[in-house]
Order: C-alpha cells, then sequence, then structure tokens
C-alpha cells in the first residue's frame, strides 16, 4: 500500500529536453535558408517572365525596324509589349546595349517589391542567363 504512494515521477529528463531542443536547431538552421532562397527565386519569377516577354519583343522589333529598340517605352508604344500594372509597379526594366547589338535586360526591384528596393535581374542575351536576385550564384562551387 505505501507504493502507491511513493510512486517514482514519470517525464522527461533535462538532457532528454536538451537533446530535442538541439535537434530541432539544426534543422531550423538547414531548412530555414533553403525556405529564404526559395522565396526569393519565387519572387524572380515574375521579372523573369516578363524579362523574357521584352526580349521577344525586341527580337520583334528588331525584324520590322531593322535595329533593336533603345528604350522600353518604344516598344510599348508601337505595341510590341503589354506589361502587367503589377509588374510595373513592383519592378523597373531597362534595355541595355545599341540599336545594332542587344546586351541585356535588366529589372530592378521597388520599394512595392516585398523583397525590397533594389534588388536585379538581369537577363545576359549572350549567353542566354539570367543572374542577380532569387538566382543559385555562380560561385558556388558546382
Amino acid at each position: 500500500m505505501l507504493k502507491r504512494f511513493f510512486k517514482k515521477d514519470e517525464g522527461f529528463t533535462l538532457i532528454e529536453v536538451l537533446i530535442v531542443v538541439v535537434i530541432v536547431a539544426i534543422l531550423a538552421a538547414i531548412s530555414v535558408p533553403i525556405y529564404i532562397q526559395y522565396v526569393e527565386g519565387a519572387r524572380a519569377s515574375d521579372p523573369q517572365a516578363t524579362i523574357g516577354a521584352i526580349y521577344n519583343a525586341c527580337k520583334m522589333y528588331r525584324q520590322d525596324a531593322g535595329q533593336y529598340p533603345v528604350d522600353l517605352n518604344i516598344l510599348q508604344q508601337q505595341e510590341y509589349l503589354e506589361i502587367d500594372r503589377a509588374t510595373m509597379d513592383q519592378w523597373e526594366f531597362q534595355i541595355v546595349g545599341n540599336p545594332n547589338n542587344l546586351e541585356q535586360i535588366m529589372g530592378t526591384s521597388t520599394e512595392r517589391m516585398k523583397g525590397g528596393a533594389g534588388q536585379v535581374v538581369i537577363y545576359d542575351v549572350q549567353t542566354g542567363k539570367f543572374t542577380g536576385y532569387g538566382l543559385p550564384s555562380d560561385n558556388s562551387g558546382e
């Protein structure tokens, strides 16, 4: 009868709780940077799609006019290109090059983009590759 009153306390020891906390911290340290890269990549998909549309519009303009446009407004005024208002609120686009040679198309984020102002996505026409915000860097050792 006395054994019932002096039952051993059951529960987790301090060491067991600390081990669980350390494991959760390690998992968070691994997953948070991956999640942040994923979110940035999702945010960068909008300017990438728009830059692709700008590049195609530049090629069509060149076929018709014999040279590349030097300003995005030319493409919009002559109805080669229409960019969504929401995209234009969050990103500013620029064509880099001259009428004979299109070098790059750049998108720079405004303060209305959730990732912050000043983020840059660049499409290099010569290599056909995107670089910048939300994209894996080439110096990662791959």
